[in-house]
């Protein structure tokens, strides 16, 4: 735990694609009284601070100079002091293609891994890509544009809807993490399979990030298991964040969870849609791996949880 001017706090992080169950979580989490976060989605803005005109938010470490790491430093240090709780959730999605980067400016950080299917996740952030104008959206965010960075970011976003509005594709010119290749990605496939390139390179560069976090640091979580099993799963991620929680609350902040969205791709998606994505999902490597993690990390769970048992008198002093 990092102290700041009087105030002692801590960073974790959610890794997750766009439309992986990230805001979810988040919010699920702050309930807790010990947690803060920003009362917006994202804060994209402040981690690009410095490096505004960088092409992608794919950040190297070397990217994260001493004063970009104290601009984003002081941002959380802030918003612990003002929020009177120490722990402080993010969940800023573009972060999955930067993980060096954010953990050289927050080297205490604990990560909460969050995948979803990427049918699931590409279906759903496609219709993102296409979605109105939300001015209270806006707002919420634009407040934490730094002043320098303002006109640059506004002639940014003002050019992505127009975009939607005049380039006749009915969808933005950029929406989520953007990974290097993306803009050549939408010249030559479809939206869809953009969003399942999208996902595959947050859930890629997310294991590529973390290659050398200590485990204890790392909790891998699957969005069907938490959708399916919320209470379990939360107080779970509570226990990892180290935020004491009774079982009657748990119950209760997740009473509105849902599993519906799971598998709605197949309604979602055209055929020649669907198989294309599948072709990209199922290719990637980095999805099957942390989806091991869930399960490696489930079975000690379990274990952990199970009462140790006398051995019986017929093994007692087997040698």
């Amino acid at each position: 735990m990092r102290r700041n001017k009087g105030v002692d706090w801590r960073p974790l992080v959610i890794l997750g694609a766009p439309r992986s169950g990230t805001n979810m979580l988040r919010d699920l989490l702050v309930t807790h009284s010990d947690a803060a976060t920003w009362p917006c989605d994202e804060i994209n803005f402040i981690w690009r601070h410095y490096n505004v005109r960088h092409p992608s938010d794919e950040f190297s470490g070397g990217l994260a100079t001493p004063r970009v790491r104290a601009y984003v430093r002081r941002a959380f240090a802030k918003l612990a002091r003002q929020a009177g709780r120490p722990i402080v959730v993010e969940k800023t999605c573009a972060n999955c293609l930067r993980v060096d980067f954010v953990r050289k400016i927050l080297p205490e950080a604990r990560f909460v891994v969050l995948l979803r299917d990427g049918r699931d996740a590409a279906a759903s952030a496609a219709q993102r890509w296409q979605a109105r104008f939300e001015p209270r959206y806006v707002m919420k965010k634009a407040r934490y544009v730094p002043w320098s960075d303002l006109a640059y970011q506004a002639a940014r976003y003002c050019g992505r809807r127009l975009h939607r509005r005049f380039s006749g594709t009915q969808r933005v010119s950029a929406w989520g993490p953007v990974f290097s290749g993306m803009v050549e990605r939408l010249a030559s496939d479809s939206l869809a399979e953009v969003c399942a390139w999208q996902w595959r390179r947050c859930v890629e560069q997310t294991e590529i990030g973390l290659a050398g976090a200590s485990p204890e640091t790392v909790f891998h979580l699957s969005y069907e298991d938490f959708v399916a099993r919320p209470a379990e799963k939360l107080a779970q991620v509570l226990q990892f964040g180290g935020m004491a929680t009774r079982e009657r609350d748990v119950v209760s902040r997740v009473a509105a969870v849902s599993s519906r969205s799971v598998g709605k791709w197949r309604a979602d998606l055209d055929s020649d849609d669907a198989e294309r994505v599948e072709a990209i999902v199922a290719d990637c490597k980095a999805a099957g791996r942390i989806a091991q993690r869930v399960v490696e990390q489930e079975r000690l769970a379990r274990n952990l949880a199970q009462p140790a048992q006398e051995p019986s008198q017929k093994n007692r002093y087997a040698a």
